[in-house]
């Protein structure tokens, strides 16, 4: 396989666009990418949109690709699975982003192919996404480099067993959500204390910008950077005391195991609609 290998992608939602949209940036033509999708408007827009050509059966859609990314919900690969079935080569690889579906699921269907379980995040829209992978049983160490390559035109990449997939999915997959729900909380409550809107959302998304800058940018842990920041006595103390003696740890735990539980049983079919994970 090349490095710059031929891509399908099957479902074009906020993950798979932003996956297309990272690898024409990356350096990949139009020619190399083609696309599926369920309705002609959509198709017509994003060929307008990106230059790839996007068709509505999925077969010839990844017809001579040697990456076939599946994009679509959790709920709709098992259709999908059997549409692909006879028509996905073992000299194809298959990276799956759905949250939750085992490799094994695509393996019962489409056989001996190689298959990789990608668990992406929404960062990805802007290039700062991070991607745990797993291999499935087929899957070479050829094949794990190439979805590393591909899924690193939209942010970082880790390999690991698939039996933490599901605690990548509650982590990074959906973690997004909860930094964007206390940045809704943040700025309700500056505007509380009497910060008009714009300020408070600006100096909140600024915040936490800053703040993910100082976890990455630097060799220091969560635990030493809150110190830093926390004189005693002073007004971090009394915040940190509050979210303390309020649960605030056994809250975001509990809801990281619910996402996590909620992955498994996407993985084992139970596909009733529920609040909350990665959809």
């Amino acid at each position: 396989m090349s490095e710059r290998c031929t891509v399908g992608v099957l479902g074009v939602g906020a993950m798979g666009e932003a996956l297309v949209s990272g690898l024409l940036g990356a350096g990949w033509d139009p020619s190399d990418i083609s696309l599926c999708v369920r309705r002609k408007e959509w198709a017509d827009e994003l060929e307008s949109r990106y230059g790839c050509e996007a068709r509505l059966d999925p077969a010839s859609a990844i017809e001579g690709r040697q990456m076939v990314v599946v994009a679509v919900k959790p709920k709709d690969v098992p259709d999908l699975a059997q549409r692909l079935a006879g028509k996905v080569g073992t000299d194809q690889a298959v990276v799956s982003l759905a949250a939750g579906v085992t490799t094994a699921t695509y393996e019962a269907a489409l056989g001996e192919v190689p298959v990789i379980r990608a668990m992406p995040n929404t960062p990805a829209l802007v290039g700062y996404g991070v991607t745990g992978i797993a291999a499935g049983r087929h899957a070479t160490r050829a094949h794990l480099d190439l979805a590393q390559h591909v899924l690193g035109a939209v942010g970082s990449v880790r390999e690991m067993d698939e039996g933490l997939m599901d605690a990548v999915t509650a982590v990074s997959g959906t973690g997004p959500a909860y930094v964007f729900l206390l940045a809704e909380a943040m700025i309700e409550a500056a505007m509380r204390e009497g910060l008009p809107r714009d300020i408070a959302e600006k100096f909140v998304s600024e915040t936490i910008r800053g703040a993910g800058h100082l976890l990455t940018d630097t060799q220091k842990s969560p635990v030493q950077l809150r110190y830093e920041v926390t004189s005693p006595g002073g007004t971090t103390a009394a915040a940190m005391h509050v979210l303390e003696a309020r649960g605030f740890r056994a809250l975001v735990e509990d809801a990281v195991r619910a996402a996590a539980q909620r992955s498994a049983e996407l993985g084992r079919g139970d596909q009733t609609d529920q609040t909350g994970g990665v959809s």
